[in-house]
């Protein structure tokens, strides 16, 4: 669900973080990007597209599960890998690890704020180091994926991506006219305008 709020800064991020209950527990996930254990082959494991984690063929259906797992997942050059500091094995990614099921959106233009949480409660405010990027499908319509961490992505459900391309304005580039939106201080291209107006 969408929500507009009185804006300050970081009451995007606050609010979702507040959804998701104050628990003084909750920390960052483990540090995978400085574990290099030797790579012991594949399980079959997979995430499907609508984001649903698979074990040997059957939905792992505990969330908790899932959760866990979810903090261990690095994507390497050529593969998405679960992480320990003691082994990695590769996974099967079938388009982006995870979904932003829930937006936050705070003020306009440049100062707008936008932050997503995850189907498996990541929170993340949109910026130059968390970005926007929008691909085009084979239908040629848009689907946008949002960085979790490191080259972790987390594609926008169809609901929220319709909400996010409505935040969409045109602005003059070196390269021509682009619609895209404001978040964080930085600009995310869309699409450029001759495209729109093609389709």
């Amino acid at each position: 669900m969408t929500e507009a709020a009185p804006s300050h800064p970081g009451s995007a991020l606050a609010r979702l973080s507040e959804a998701l209950g104050s628990d003084a527990k909750r920390k960052g996930p483990p540090p995978v990007e400085r574990w290099n254990p030797a790579y012991c082959g594949e399980i079959d494991m997979r995430i499907a597209a609508d984001g649903t984690w698979y074990y040997m063929g059957t939905p792992i259906n505990r969330p908790a599960l899932v959760k866990l797992f979810s903090t261990v997942l690095r994507k390497d050059p050529e593969r998405y890998v679960l992480v320990t500091p003691v082994e990695r094995v590769g996974i099967v990614v079938e388009d982006a690890p995870f979904l932003a099921v829930e937006m936050a959106v705070e003020g306009d233009g440049e100062n707008r704020q936008i932050a997503f949480r995850t189907n498996v409660d990541d929170l993340v405010q949109i910026g130059p180091d968390r970005p926007l990027r929008f691909e085009q499908d084979e239908q040629g319509g848009v689907r946008p994926y949002v960085r979790v961490r490191g080259d972790l992505w987390a594609l926008v459900t169809r609901t929220l991506a319709l909400d996010l391309i409505a935040l969409g304005k045109e602005r003059e580039t070196d390269s021509g006219a682009v619609f895209g939106l404001w978040a964080g201080g930085a600009f995310f291209p869309i699409a450029p305008v001759a495209d729109l107006g093609a389709s």
